[in-house]
C-alpha cells in the first residue's frame, strides 16, 4: 500500500477548502496540531495547517514524516511576488527553495545551511512538473475557477504559471525597500514567503519528495497588506482546492 500524501496548507482558508472535499477525514492531534487523515480521489491523504514561520513549518513536516509516515509532501499557500512579471493571481511552482535570512558567514557561505553543503534545496522534479501542468490548465480559464466578479476585482484576467527559486524567511516582507533588497541579493528569486525552505530542508534530510505551489497574493511591497484576507478566502483557497483535486484525480492511486 502506498504511503499517504501530505497536503500542507499555509492558511486556514486553504485547509478548510480541502477538508470540504475529503469525504472521510478524521482528526488526529499531535504536537499541538490537528492532522486530518482521510482519502481524496482514492489516495490516502494527511492534511494539516503548517503554521507560520520556518520553525513551525519544520515541526509540522517532521511530525508528518515520523508520526504519519507520509511518502511525499505538497505545500500550498500564498507568497509575495519578487521578479518582474510575477503578478497577483499568478502561481509559482518552486524548483528550489532558500532561506533568505540565514547567514552563518564567514564560517559558511551566506545562505548555506551549516553542515549540509546546500543553500538551495531542490524540489521533486516529477511532482513539480505534474503540479505545474495542472496549474497551467486551471489558469487558462480563471472565470470558470473564480467567477467573473472575483476576476474583475483582483485583475486576474490572464494569470500565469512560473517555475524557479522561492525564498523563505521569518519576516513578512511588506515594503518596497525590503523587496528591492531581496531582488538585489537574489536576482533569480521569483517569490518570497515564510515556510517553504524549511520544509524543503526537512524533506531533503529524510529523502522524501517535496513540492511547493504558491499563489501570488501581493508584490511584497508597501501595499502587501492590502485586501489579503479576502484574497485568501476567494482566490488562494479556490486555487489550492482545485489544484490538489485535479492533481490527485490525474495521479493513479494504488
Amino acid at each position: 500500500m502506498r504511503a499517504p500524501i501530505a497536503i500542507v496548507a499555509a492558511m486556514q482558508e486553504e485547509l478548510g477548502a480541502l477538508l470540504a472535499v475529503m469525504p472521510d477525514e478524521k482528526k488526529v492531534r499531535a504536537a499541538g496540531r490537528e492532522f486530518w487523515v482521510g482519502h481524496l480521489h482514492g489516495h490516502a491523504v494527511v492534511a494539516v495547517l503548517s503554521r507560520i514561520g520556518k520553525v513551525a513549518a519544520a515541526t509540522t513536516a517532521t511530525v508528518l514524516l515520523e508520526r504519519f509516515g507520509v511518502g511525499a509532501i505538497v505545500f500550498t499557500g500564498v507568497a509575495g511576488g519578487l521578479a518582474p512579471g510575477v503578478e497577483v493571481g499568478d502561481v509559482v511552482v518552486a524548483s528550489r527553495l532558500l532561506q533568505h535570512d540565514l547567514d552563518a558567514s564567514p564560517i559558511f557561505p551566506r545562505y548555506e545551511v551549516p553542515l549540509t553543503g546546500h543553500a538551495r534545496f531542490a524540489t521533486d522534479t516529477a511532482l513539480s512538473d505534474a503540479l505545474a501542468d495542472v496549474a497551467a490548465d486551471l489558469l487558462r480559464d480563471p472565470v470558470a475557477l473564480l467567477g467573473q466578479i472575483v476576476v474583475n476585482d483582483f485583475g486576474l484576467a490572464a494569470p500565469s504559471v512560473h517555475r524557479g527559486l522561492v525564498v523563505s524567511g521569518d519576516r513578512f516582507v511588506s515594503s518596497e525597500a525590503e523587496s528591492a533588497a531581496l531582488r538585489r541579493d537574489l536576482p533569480d528569486a521569483l517569490a518570497v514567503e515564510m515556510e517553504g525552505a524549511a520544509v524543503a530542508q526537512v524533506c531533503h534530510d529524510y529523502g522524501v519528495p517535496f513540492a511547493a505551489v504558491r499563489t501570488i497574493s501581493d508584490r511584497a511591497d508597501d501595499a502587501a497588506h492590502g485586501d489579503f484576507t479576502r484574497f485568501a478566502a476567494v482566490v488562494a483557497s479556490r486555487y489550492s482546492q482545485a489544484l490538489v483535486n485535479a492533481w490527485l484525480a490525474r495521479t493513479p492511486a494504488t
